[in-house]
């Protein structure tokens, strides 16, 4: 999937080079990070930087990338957004659904490289998977339409299972519709959901707590 999306992003680099190289051949293309996970608990971006030397895009050389992390916080998100459009950076990698957001409400014009999408069409990123549209390109992790098929994997794997505990971050922007599409599988399948809610890792500890040792089987986070 990080293959993928770097792949995208070197297409639209090259593309940019060479416009450049004919209006402006000292201009080197920048790219503009933006993730709402600290870089030092973030695993991207040397992978980012590995993907990107491998196709020949090495950073100082030949891009120059402007890294930012808005440290969980929704209004840094959308300031980052806004200082990308003043450097005028060439393209936008935007890490998650909400670093997405915030790059889609600065600017109309910035190509934006989605590295993680979850419902991509139900958020208003792009008009479809086929024809995204608008300046929005990249990857979605079809969270929403996978759901059902991982409970039914589940169900294989456990053919007694009656009871399942769905951990999500209630404030991510598919929240209802993973739910929704849960809830459609799980009844078909005579499963029971208990859905918990959680908006940061600190919250781990009083979801569980007051659940019975082995009461349920916890299928997913996110």
């Amino acid at each position: 999937m990080k293959k993928i999306t770097v792949l995208t992003l070197c297409a639209m680099l090259f593309a940019l080079s060479v416009s450049a190289a004919a209006q402006q051949p000292a201009k080197i293309p920048r790219i503009g990070y933006l993730t709402n996970t600290p870089f030092s608990a973030s695993e991207f971006q040397e992978a980012f930087r590995q993907g990107l030397r491998e196709l020949g895009c090495i950073e100082g050389k030949n891009i120059v990338i402007e890294w930012r992390s808005a440290e969980q916080s929704r209004d840094r998100q959308r300031a980052i957004a806004a200082e990308f459009v003043c450097l005028k950076v060439d393209i936008i990698v935007a890490a998650g659904s909400g670093d997405i957001r915030a790059a889609k409400e600065a600017t109309s014009t910035i190509p934006i490289v989605m590295v993680t999408g979850g419902d991509v069409i139900g958020s208003g990123f792009v008009a479809s998977l086929a024809r995204p549209g608008g300046n929005i390109t990249g990857l979605s992790t079809l969270r929403p339409e996978l759901m059902g098929k991982r409970l039914e994997l589940l169900k294989e794997i456990l053919p007694k299972l009656s009871r399942v505990a769905v951990i999500m971050n209630s404030s991510a922007q598919d929240y209802a519709q993973v739910l929704k599409e849960l809830d459609v599988a799980a009844g078909a399948m005579g499963i029971k959901l208990q859905h918990l809610g959680i908006e940061r890792g600190a919250d781990f500890d009083s979801v569980f707590r007051p659940l019975p040792r082995g009461a349920l089987k916890p299928l997913s986070y996110g």
